[in-house]
């Protein structure tokens, strides 16, 4: 998996109007948290660069610069302001390399499902798999091949598997389906009557 640098500073627990000084210098307050890490880490990062994690649909593990240290950590969630929608407050979980790691990794499907070729329309329902695995198992796309996926049928997560990878997602979590159409209805009619003649 691709690891991204993000350079934080140091802050204070903090008031309010600390809080407000902040943002109004563009940066956006963050704590860094996790088994491995004592104490919580308060730190802020230039919200333009918070912006190439929180705004894209990648994953990736996060170089934490704060205070002449350096951490390991994945994007954990983030508080979002519900008028303008910019991150308020990010949190981050630390990672280590002996250890497995809980991160969301988008799915690509790959191939021309047979149900497309028959007229379905191809419907994605989720865009990343929660899975665990050793850092450097970690891939930046989790594959799935849609070739045999006929009409009216789906794809569960618990049908997937990857070498070192454990999928947390619930096993019943539809990836994707072929949906019927009326035109892969009419040509499934047509076929038939053609049939019976």
């Amino acid at each position: 998996m691709k690891t991204i640098k993000l350079n934080g500073i140091a802050r204070e627990i903090s008031n309010k109007q600390a809080i407000k000084t902040l943002r109004r210098e563009e940066r956006v307050p963050c704590v860094l948290y996790g088994e491995n890490i004592k104490e919580n880490v308060l730190f802020s990062v230039d919200k333009k660069e918070l912006g190439q994690i929180i705004y894209t649909p990648n994953s990736y593990i996060i170089q934490l610069e704060v205070g002449g240290k350096s951490y390991n950590a994945t994007f954990h969630t983030a508080q979002y302001h519900p008028v303008t929608d910019e991150p308020l407050h990010v949190d981050f979980l630390s990672i280590s390399e002996g250890k497995p790691v809980v991160i969301n990794i988008p799915v690509i499907l790959k191939g021309n499902s047979e149900g497309v070729k028959q007229g379905g329309k191809l419907m994605q329902s989720t865009r990343k798999l929660k899975v665990s695995a050793m850092m450097d198992k970690l891939p930046d796309t989790l594959t799935v091949d849609i070739s045999n996926l006929k009409l009216g049928k789906t794809i569960v997560a618990g049908e997937l598997s990857y070498e070192g990878i454990q999928i947390l997602t619930p096993k019943s979590t539809i990836i994707c389906a072929v949906k019927m159409t009326r035109a892969a209805i009419g040509a499934a009619a047509a076929a038939a009557a053609a049939a019976g003649k």
